[in-house]
């Protein structure tokens, strides 16, 4: 990533290019990550296809002005902090769900080492505004809620939100492409909870809104709105004035869910 590409990332989040890569800037980033590039998997259903490559990354994030799932946020948020001077590590996760935990290479997060080693995930939607640091086992609170992060088996590490599981962590190293079949599962299976539903969501000054298929949430302090969309027009107005996406059609589900 040059300092071209660089300058128009920053300016895609809102963010000034910082003096240093310390702790301070690498919380500052991802807050404004996190408040510019919504979390969403309208590829899936608009049948486009997801590469994990730091340049179709960029492309589509910075310069569409889309957002993307956890391998492509953090995919492409790890290329601007490395440009940044960052020392940046990509991480394998597994995350939990109604049937425990998922497959490995379910999630992509970051190590960050910045003065110490941090938690970075602007990729896993309703999650932490604030870098966690990896080594505290004590509860770390953060504006989303409280976590906590503690040792499991094989030195990896279960990562907590408000008391519940999120994601096992793995200690180990990673490269982009080793996360690419499992993507592809994610893209294709319709066992994946990714082509079965469409996502589009974005933490607000007081909560978050999102936009489920066609039903609109907006959270604040607490308490939950629902709306529906009933026109493709709605729904189209809805992703441009909520999330800054333009879109000519309307994603459908790939995969209708079971029940």
């Amino acid at each position: 990533m040059d300092d071209l590409q660089v300058d128009a990332y920053l300016a895609r989040i809102g963010a000034g290019r910082p003096a240093r890569a310390d702790a301070d800037a690498l919380r500052d980033l991802q807050q404004h990550h996190l408040h510019a590039v919504p979390f969403e998997n309208l590829s899936i259903h608009l049948h486009e296809p997801i590469l994990l490559e730091e340049r179709a990354l960029v492309e589509k994030l910075v310069h569409r002005r889309r957002g993307g799932f956890c391998y492509e946020l953090n995919g492409a948020f790890a290329g601007l902090q490395s440009a940044l001077g960052f020392n940046v590590t990509l991480l394998a996760a597994r995350a939990h769900g109604r049937a425990g935990w998922g497959p490995p290479f379910d999630h992509l997060a970051l190590r960050v080492d910045a003065s110490e080693p941090w938690l970075a995930d602007v990729g896993f939607g309703r999650f932490s505004l604030h870098p966690l640091r990896l080594g505290v086992r004590a509860e770390q609170h953060d504006p989303a809620g409280t976590f906590r992060i503690d040792e499991s088996e094989h030195e990896d590490l279960n990562v907590f939100f408000d008391g519940e599981p999120q994601y096992r962590l793995e200690a180990r190293p990673r490269a982009l492409s080793d996360f690419e079949p499992t993507c592809w599962w994610h893209q294709t299976s319709p066992r994946s909870h990714f082509t079965q539903s469409i996502v589009c969501s974005l933490p607000t000054a007081r909560g978050r809104v999102t936009l489920s298929d066609r039903t609109l949430i907006n959270t604040e302090g607490g308490e939950r709105h629902e709306h529906a969309l009933a026109t493709e027009a709605e729904v189209l107005a809805a992703y441009r004035t909520y999330f800054g996406i333009v879109l000519d059609r309307v994603p459908s589900p790939l995969v209708r869910a079971s029940r």
